[in-house]
């Protein structure tokens, strides 16, 4: 029978947290959130785990059904060494680059950083957005594009879904994945190299 973990009204992490308990104590869990974006998060961290995810949006909230995979294949090859140390994380907690007196500048610096990261290798694997970066991933981004092209490159780019509240940025997120803390956390804390802005 399936644990059920009823999420709604919590704020984020809360769903993730609450869904992440829930798996390590049943085999079945259906966690119930208010939106699409807590149960994309919640989608999101039980993928990672291996699990299986059903959506099922009803009137009263997003139903999320999360099966543990029976069968885990085994890893038969090895990992080579570079690829063992986790992925290149990029964080840009600000909408400009540096801190001095003038904002201008920054902003310049954030443009031709960024246009310049197609050009440069080795590239990051993901770019993390948080505080007021989280404007650089919306329409009107004076790097918008660049961002597209590095997306299209297979670069993660996540972008914190409190902090795009906040700003009241949600409904124009023209780049990446809204994401959240416990994901955001985990993408840091599990980085062979992480490089901020």
């Amino acid at each position: 029978m399936a644990r059920i973990v009823d999420a709604r009204g919590l704020p984020c992490p809360q769903p993730v947290l609450r869904a992440r308990e829930a798996m390590q104590k049943a085999d079945e869990v259906i966690v119930i959130v208010d939106g699409p974006d807590s149960a994309e998060n919640v989608r999101r961290m039980a993928e990672k785990a291996g699990w299986v995810v059903r959506l099922d949006g009803k009137e009263e909230g997003v139903y999320v059904h999360l099966v543990r995979r029976s069968e885990v294949q085994p890893e038969t090859c090895e990992v080579a060494p570079e690829e063992s140390v986790g992925p290149r994380v990029l964080l840009v907690p600000s909408e400009t680059m540096g801190r001095g007196e003038h904002a201008e500048l920054g902003a310049v610096l954030i443009r031709s950083f960024f246009h310049t990261l197609l050009e440069v290798e080795p590239r990051p694997d993901v770019i993390v957005f948080l505080n007021s970066g989280v404007k650089l991933v919306v329409e009107g981004s004076p790097i918008l594009e660049d961002l597209q092209e590095l997306a299209g490159r297979g670069i993660r780019i996540l972008a914190c879904g409190t902090c795009l509240g906040y700003y009241e940025l949600k409904e124009k997120v023209a780049v990446g994945t809204v994401s959240n803390m416990y994901s955001i956390a985990e993408t840091l804390l599990t980085a062979g190299r992480l490089v901020s802005l």
